[in-house]
């Protein structure tokens, strides 16, 4: 049975066990391969996507549990890498490996679509289930701060 939903806007369907990872179809299926597998558990964030909007954990997400629903992925951000907060990535040099860098920033743009002007608390805390090994955690606060993403 086909399972269909919204991928970066565009209508998908994939006839797969409804059960496998939204992570791997994304990386295996549909050759998506910005979101990262890191620990498979939902503990480190690597393979953070948007479900309706919500900042999910793809790896253990069914793909069952997507059908009818948009998901975005960091491909789905920008073409070009042209995202406020992809470019504040780049001006803050956050990344180091780069490899948590995609659930790093899905998961800061899940943030600032509901609170546009967060405390370091605030990212902090959205932020706790995205680890970066190279420990750029200063850097990604940084770039989060709306100051950055939309200077006066």
């Amino acid at each position: 049975m086909a399972i269909s939903f919204t991928l970066n806007g565009k209508s998908q369907s994939v006839d797969v066990s409804p059960d496998m990872p939204l992570l791997w179809v994304l990386r295996d299926t549909l050759n998506m391969t910005g979101t990262k597998f890191g620990c498979g558990m939902a503990l480190c964030g690597a393979c953070t996507v948007h479900i309706n909007g919500e900042a999910t954990r793809s790896c253990i997400t069914p793909i069952s549990s997507v059908a009818g629903k948009k998901v975005t992925t960091i491909e789905g951000l920008s073409a070009d890498g042209s995202h406020p907060v992809q470019q504040a990535w780049m001006e803050e040099d956050v990344p180091q490996c780069g490899y948590c860098q995609s659930g790093q920033i899905m998961s800061a743009v899940a943030l600032l679509s509901k609170k546009p002007n967060p405390t370091d608390a605030d990212i902090d805390d959205a932020m706790s289930g995205n680890i970066c090994r190279c420990g750029t955690y200063q850097r990604i606060r940084k770039a989060i701060h709306p100051w950055q993403l939309f200077p006066l």
